[in-house]
């Protein structure tokens, strides 16, 4: 079982014929459907779709083949290959949509496809204000933070719209700068006119030519960035990113976590799996001194994305645990109620300076 598709150089040139042809197939309907914000197929005859944040099973019923031929068009686009040796596959598609399949024996018996569609992907800060992700005036905020080169961690749960923000974080760097963004997978494509996207590569058939997080973390520093932006940490590239911030150089990252506070707990933690010379003694000052500002998201039971805290880093460190201060939580007693911290939070640009 093999699918030898050829690499696209350019993922974004094939974006016109992409939307030209019906290159979903029978999903093509809910593709299009603007309300659906998620297609996943747990075997040919329960086929779901998330709409507003809540799963449906539809009442669309497929073959193996036509599962297999979806699977084996959509590849066509993303340059990532999937068979026997490598049951898993993750790649981004010129639509903006995220693709990820896995296959048997990984799967008990069908293959699991998984079609993201990210819907407000692309907007603006001022943009997602307006779609009550958050208020105006955490709006200013961050927009001024961006500004002023602070170092952001974007946490959240999955699909909490993390990746999204990011995306409109980056928009708003001052357009003089050179930011080089990292991802497993194409997804960020921020409104910059010196940006260069890279991506990670898997190994090759023989287990060679494997490029991981890593890696391209220490080759962006050679590129002379002025911002570094890395996707998504989830293990040992959170020592690289944190230390290339600890260099001087700005920079965001996006982490699953339940909280800001968690969100930074779990960055001290996934450093240690760099090896058994790094020390939680170690990496608390690090991560203190490294990141300036934790903005968590979450999704709301209508199915609203929202920032639900602002946290300051203060840089303090008590029985080696990092030390933050709310700036903004989500109160949820209006629409964008927001209850402010005992700091003010234009405070964190006078401290950062000092």
């Amino acid at each position: 079982m093999h699918f030898d598709v050829p690499v696209q150089t350019n993922p974004y040139e094939a974006r016109e014929n992409f939307e030209t042809f019906e290159t979903f197939g029978p999903l093509q309907e809910l593709m299009e459907n603007p309300e659906i914000e998620e297609v996943w197929i747990n075997s040919p005859n329960r086929i779901f779709i998330a709409r507003k944040g809540v799963s449906e099973l539809t009442n669309l019923t497929l073959t193996f083949d036509e599962v297999r031929n979806l699977v084996e068009r959509l590849l066509m686009w993303g340059g990532r290959r999937l068979d026997l040796s490598h049951p898993f596959v993750d790649a981004r598609l010129p639509d903006g949509s995220r693709l990820h399949v896995a296959i048997p024996e990984i799967t008990a018996q069908h293959w699991a496809v998984n079609i993201r569609k990210h819907l407000i992907r692309g907007k603006s800060l001022e943009e997602l204000a307006k779609l009550d992700v958050m208020s105006e005036e955490v709006c200013e905020f961050l927009i001024a933070c961006v500004e002023a080169g602070l170092n952001i961690l974007v946490s959240g749960s999955t699909q909490a719209g993390k990746t999204t923000l990011l995306n409109a974080l980056v928009s708003a760097v001052p357009l003089k700068s050179r930011v080089i963004t990292i991802e497993e997978v194409f997804e960020l494509r921020p409104r910059l006119p010196d940006c260069v996207a890279l991506q990670t590569k898997p190994a090759n058939l023989q287990g060679e030519g494997e490029v991981p997080l890593r890696r391209l973390i220490k080759e962006a520093l050679r590129m002379r960035p002025s911002q570094i932006v890395v996707g998504e940490i989830r293990e040992a590239e959170s020592l690289d990113l944190l230390i290339a911030l600890n260099s001087g150089l700005p920079g965001m990252a996006t982490i699953h976590a339940n909280s800001a506070k968690d969100a930074i707990s779990k960055l001290q933690t996934l450093p240690l799996l760099a090896g058994e010379n790094i020390s939680h003694k170690f990496i608390a000052p690090v991560v203190a001194a490294a990141i300036d500002l934790v903005i968590h998201l979450s999704i709301a039971p209508d199915g609203v994305r929202r920032i639900m805290e602002v946290a300051h880093v203060t840089g303090r460190i008590e029985s080696d645990r990092v030390e933050t201060e709310m700036l903004y939580k989500y109160s949820g007693l209006g629409k964008l109620a927001y209850e402010k911290g005992l700091i003010n939070p234009n405070h964190i640009f006078t401290s950062r300076k000092n």
